[in-house]
């Protein structure tokens, strides 16, 4: 099958390298159905958001390789990868994608520990005597 579009997708620690084919609407993540991987129905309908505003859920297979981070990042980056390989399938999708945010590399990351503290921000407790 040969691929029409590729993305890499980013959240937080999670990377998802998505790849978008002609097919009937199956989405694979790391080789299992998608309501499988993702438990929660909430990400699966985040995954296949850019699938929807576009109108090609049924178009499009789409197979996922994502790894790091935890369930809600991975979703996410799932969700900017395929926001992107869309992009590449068909550039008339750009202005949609990215009027509702699905584009944007969502830049938070867990802040890091500093020395002499007890975490990024939370500091030792005081003793005035």
């Amino acid at each position: 099958m040969k691929n029409l579009g590729i993305g890499t997708g980013r959240r937080k620690t999670a990377v998802a390298r998505v790849y978008v084919r002609e097919g009937a609407g199956k989405i694979a993540v790391n080789g299992k159905d998608i309501n499988q991987y993702f438990l929660q129905s909430e990400h699966a309908l985040m995954v296949r958001q850019p699938l929807m505003v576009i109108g090609g859920e049924n178009k499009f297979n789409v197979l996922i390789n994502v790894y790091g981070g935890g369930i809600h990042g991975q979703a996410g980056a799932c969700r900017h990868g395929l926001a992107r390989a869309l992009c590449q399938v068909d550039q008339g999708n750009y202005t949609s994608l990215r009027a509702n945010g699905y584009l944007t590399r969502d830049s938070r990351m867990v802040e890091r520990k500093k020395y002499g503290q007890r975490g990024a921000r939370r500091r030792f407790q005081f003793s005035k005597r």
